[in-house]
This record gives C-alpha cells, structure tokens and sequence, in this order.
C-alpha cells in the first residue's frame, strides 16, 4: 500500500483546480442504466471510485467509452439486470444506487449489499423503503438485496423520516419509470441531489421540486440522447479551504461555488480565515490567528458530515476549545486518536469531541481510516513541526484526484510512498 511522507509548516499558496463532484457522479453513472440512449458525462473526478462505478455499469452491459480522463459515454442499450455480486460492490457503498435504475427499467434486481468506509452502520433501509412504497417487494437473501416488481413500479408518494442523499436519489431515479406521478416528501437538499436531477432532465425525465423537500417525478420518460456536465466538488473545495487555513497561507479555488459552500464559508469567517468570490472561483487566505468554533454536522445546507474531520484538523491549530457534534454518522471520530499521536488535544464522548487547540503538532507515524480521516490527517500533518507518515492512503486515491501533487504545486513538501 502506498503511503504518503509529509514535511510541515510550510503555507500553501497557489491555485489549486476543483475537480467534478464524486458523490455527484457516481448517481448519474448509475442512471444511465435507465436510459436505451447513450449519456455522455463531463468534468468526473478521476478517482478510483468513478473507475469502479465504470467497472459496475459495463458489467450490466453498459458500452462504457473513454473520451478523455473526465468524460465518458455511457450507451446502455443493451443493458441487462444481472446480479452485482460482493466482489464487485466490497470497495464501494455508492453500488446501492444501481437498485433503483435496474429495478426502474428491468423490474428486478440482485445487488450485495454495500461496502465502503467504516464510518458507522449506514443502512440501506430507507432505499428499501422507497423501493417498496413504488410497488416493488423486497427481500435480503444470502447479502444479496433481492427486488421485483413484475407488474413495473407505480407512483406513490413517499415520506422520509429523515432526508437521505442515497435513498433520496434511488427514489427519484426509480420513480422516473414508474407508472404515474411520485411525490418525495422530507427528501435531500444537497446540490449533488440537484445535479442528479438536471442529469435526468437532460435525459427527458419530468421532476419538479430539485433543491426543497418535496419533489414531484411523473413516471413513464420518454428518453433521449444527453450530455451533462458535474458540478465542481463542494467537499474537495472545504478541503482546499481548510488546507489554506491550517497552514496559514492564501489559495485560490478555481471552479469552486460560494452557493454550495455557504455553511463552511460562515464557519471559516468566524474562525478568522476570509473566503471570496475570485474570477475564477474561490479565494481563502487565512493571514492572523485561528479561533476555536464549534460545529454540529447537519444535513445540507448545514456543515456537512463530509467536511468534519478536516475541520477537527483545523480546530487543533486554533486558539481556546470548541466543540464538535456528529449527527450524521455514529462512527465518524476514528481519526481523533490518529490526531492524538500528532499532539493533539481531544477528549471524545460520544457523538461529540472537544477540541483543546493551540499546542504545536509534530510529525509521527499515522494510518487513515477512511476518505475523509485520510485527507484529515494530511492536513493536520501540513501544520506539524517534522515529518509524518500516513499509512493506508488508498482511502485518499478514492475521492481526491492527485492531491499530493496539487498540493505539491502549492508549496507542501509530499511524497507519494511506493510499497
């Protein structure tokens, strides 16, 4: 496994480009499974959790064609509904959004349950739920979530006890198949559920609603030829910002948007770094000290689960203490101990961490846990006194398009590890 050695205290300056949004893509590869006519997909990150996505759909025969690192053609034309076993689907959660496209256009469907990251328990069952109010049954046989609907699905409205991303994209993808009109009620607002839905308008899906709490799907789309292109990755520009802010230098963020970063932006502000629209995106600089805010992770448009350990990072370089309250995921402090073996300061009880800031981080030997605790601790080690090590950083390579050498050209001394 590669790891990555970094020398700290140097500031990031420069200009790093956002690429496209990796939770926004994987849903719009999964959709084209829906579509008879080719979709052609720009801007997608190239990491490792679109090519297995790629990998997925071309084994449900979809006709996958390279037309540079970030766009594809996906022609699903001959698609069929065969099974997605667990070898294929171990690596990656985001494998669940194939359930409502093949059951949407074929009326059955065999897929493992998920793997991923080992952020807590994440169940599947509100997809299940939505599923199962559009008239399909639903059974676990063996891991295998096994769904028909011989009949086809129908429209029905369905409410969420709370608003899912996943189960929010699988209803509405499954729903533009299904017989009649489907009301979502309580249903997700974060901009890549947005995106997910311009995708499938592009595709001649009608949906009403994109970005409130209600959407409105008529079923029965007549499909077409499209071509749409992801939006930049709000989590990746968090990251960048933060990397600005930890080092205490000034990065610009091409294609990064202010509207989908509202939330960190306010928190930054008040930690003391500013945040500005740019030419051509963002600006951060971060150019006095760093004040201890506390956070509650929220569903959009509130601080985003995605961004909290990057900012438990930032909260170990800033003065006095401040709290952070996970609310979206009950195992999402694995990488506090790591911090810990940096010096930091960090007492966890429960759901919440209490971050003591301003004792100086030194470089030591580190393992990431998961996506976003691998990019915490290359932050945390940009900031510390030496040389630190992190280990396991395949973590990185599945949601962070060359980080170490966007990060390189921005000043940070960081070397990519061969084992």
């Amino acid at each position: 496994m590669d790891r990555l050695k970094i020398t700290g205290g140097r500031a990031l300056n420069g200009s790093v480009a956002i690429a496209g949004a990796k939770n926004a893509s994987l849903p719009q590869i999964a959709a084209a499974i829906l579509s008879p006519e080719p979709l052609t997909l720009t801007n997608l990150p190239a990491v490792t959790d679109i090519a297995t996505m790629l990998d997925v759909v071309a084994r449900h025969g979809v006709a996958v064609t390279r037309l540079s690192d970030h766009a594809v053609t996906l022609d699903a034309g001959r698609a069929d509904p065969v099974e997605t076993g667990y070898d294929t689907v171990r690596r990656m959660r985001a494998t669940v959004l194939l359930l409502g496209p093949v059951m949407g256009r074929f009326g059955r469907a065999r897929v493992s349950l998920p793997g991923g990251c080992a952020i807590g328990a994440r169940p599947v069952d509100l997809h299940l739920k939505a599923l199962a109010s559009l008239g399909a049954t639903i059974d676990i046989e063996g891991g295998m979530i096994v769904g028909e609907a011989p009949g086809g699905l129908k429209g029905a409205r369905i409410v969420f006890g709370s608003p899912s991303v996943g189960a929010t994209e699988t209803a509405m993808m499954a729903a533009t198949m299904a017989a009649g009109e489907t009301e979502i009620v309580n249903a997700a607002r974060e901009p890549e559920v947005v995106d997910l839905a311009a995708c499938l308008i592009g595709m001649g899906a009608r949906i009403e609603g994109a970005g409130t709490h209600r959407l409105l799907i008529a079923g029965g789309t007549h499909w077409k030829t499209a071509r749409h292109d992801v939006i930049p990755d709000r989590i990746e520009a968090g990251t960048y910002a933060i990397a600005a802010a930890i080092t205490g230098g000034t990065l610009e963020l091409s294609h990064a948007r202010l509207e989908h970063l509202s939330a960190i932006a306010q928190v930054l502000e008040a930690v003391g770094v500013s945040i500005w629209p740019g030419d051509r995106g963002l600006m951060v600089s971060a150019c006095g000290p760093l004040r201890g805010v506390d956070i509650t992770t929220e569903p959009y448009p509130g601080f985003p689960t995605d961004l909290q350990a990057q900012f438990m990072a930032l909260m170990c370089r800033a003065e006095g203490a401040s709290m952070i309250r996970e609310t979206v995921f009950e195992n999402r402090f694995m990488h506090a101990p790591e911090l810990m073996r940096l010096g930091a300061n960090i007492t966890l009880q429960g759901t919440s961490a209490l971050v003591r800031g301003g004792a100086p981080l030194r470089g030591a030997q580190v393992m990431a846990t998961d996506l976003r605790a691998s990019v915490c601790l290359v932050l945390a080690a940009l900031a510390a006194e030496g040389e630190t090590i992190i280990n396991r950083v395949y973590h990185l390579d599945r949601g962070y398009e060359q980080l170490d050498l966007k990060l390189r050209r921005c000043g940070a001394l960081i070397e990519r590890l061969k084992d």
